[in-house]
């Protein structure tokens, strides 16, 4: 009988206690990826105010708007990004590098700037393979034409290559510690021009861009972490925009699987008072009659006593040793009718 006891009772704990692991595995799980530690949208947003390249990089480290999260190197403070640049008759392309040590630097965007047939300039922010995996294009429409286009297709136009490097940094520039993702990812969408319009798209406009870009690459932090890239960390993931459409789904299923379950809930506790409120309804009603009944033969025992008490009290009403026998009977009459 004991070991029986005693199985039940580890059987019981284990069974609670995997209950228990899978509720905190639900409400510690967080999804994060480099990639979302620097918003192509903002970096287009940013772009389209910037008068000029140098312009351009200042806003893309000003510690006060705080576009970029990347801390590639894990020193415990965001990389600085240079931005240089090379050009090819109608094509620029702009290259984001993350400073992350001594003559190393790593790729973490380009801007494909364009002219058209039609005279036209378009716009594609190119999200590096490593860093956003194959494909992940972002195509800013802006409502109004930028002041940085008659930089690229003015007479004054230079091509821009960044001064500074690992340990030179311009005055302005004050390193911060890193937010976690999601404070970034909420925090960042401030400097996103909602008047404009940001496609996402697979296909590069022009396929000079891909050339004069390998001009410029760099990619140190991808040559030591091979293990790191966008494919091993997110295995059967595309690219980030599959990867953004799989959490929205995620979170959807969730929330309806965590209605469904507060709608249990609900149901089942409305239930359980009902069913005390009737028994003690229903004890309230018992008692009151059992109250009643008990009631009653202290009623009729006062009649009696006041039949048998009505020829004394004629008969003697200066006696004033028969007022005390009639007292009792009134008392033991409202102790009835208390019970």
């Amino acid at each position: 009988m004991k070991k029986i006891i005693i199985i039940t009772i580890l059987f019981l704990a284990f069974f609670a206690g995997s209950l228990f692991s899978q509720d905190v595995t639900t409400v510690e799980a967080k999804d994060s990826d480099i990639s979302d530690n620097l918003d192509l949208e903002a970096v287009a947003s940013v772009f389209g105010e910037a008068k000029d390249l140098e312009d351009f990089e200042k806003k893309l480290n000003d510690p006060d708007l705080k576009l970029t999260n990347l801390d590639l190197n894990e020193d415990g403070e965001v990389d600085y990004l240079r931005v240089v640049e090379t050009s090819d008759k109608e094509v620029h392309v702009v290259t984001i590098q993350a400073v992350i040590g001594k003559d190393q630097y790593q790729d973490v965007a380009t801007i494909d700037v364009v002219k058209d047939d039609k005279g036209e300039t378009q716009v594609q922010v190119v999200g590096d393979v490593y860093m956003y995996g194959p494909n992940y294009i972002v195509q800013p429409v802006y409502v109004h034409p930028p002041v940085i286009f008659v930089f690229f297709w003015g007479p004054r136009y230079h091509p821009w290559h960044s001064p500074f490097y690992w340990g030179y940094y311009p005055p302005y520039y004050r390193p911060w510690r890193p937010y976690p993702p999601y404070t970034y990812r909420r925090n960042v969408n401030v400097h996103v021009n909602v008047n404009n319009t940001y496609r996402t798209t697979n296909v590069r406009i022009n396929k000079n861009s891909v050339n004069l870009q390998k001009k410029m690459s760099r990619n140190d932090f991808a040559k030591s972490h091979p293990d790191r890239s966008f494919q091993k960390r997110n295995n059967g993931v595309s690219n980030k925009q599959s990867l953004d459409k799989n959490r929205v789904n995620n979170r959807e299923g969730s929330k309806a699987n965590s209605g469904s379950k507060n709608a249990t809930k609900t149901n089942n506790v409305k239930a359980k008072p009902a069913k005390k409120s009737d028994n003690k309804s229903a004890t309230k009603v018992s008692n009151n009659k059992t109250q009643t009944k008990a009631a009653k033969p202290a009623t009729k025992s006062s009649n009696s006593v006041k039949h048998t008490s009505k020829p004394t009290t004629k008969k003697h009403v200066s006696t004033p040793a028969h007022k005390p026998a009639a007292r009792p009977a009134k008392q033991s009459v409202k102790k009835g009718g208390r019970r």
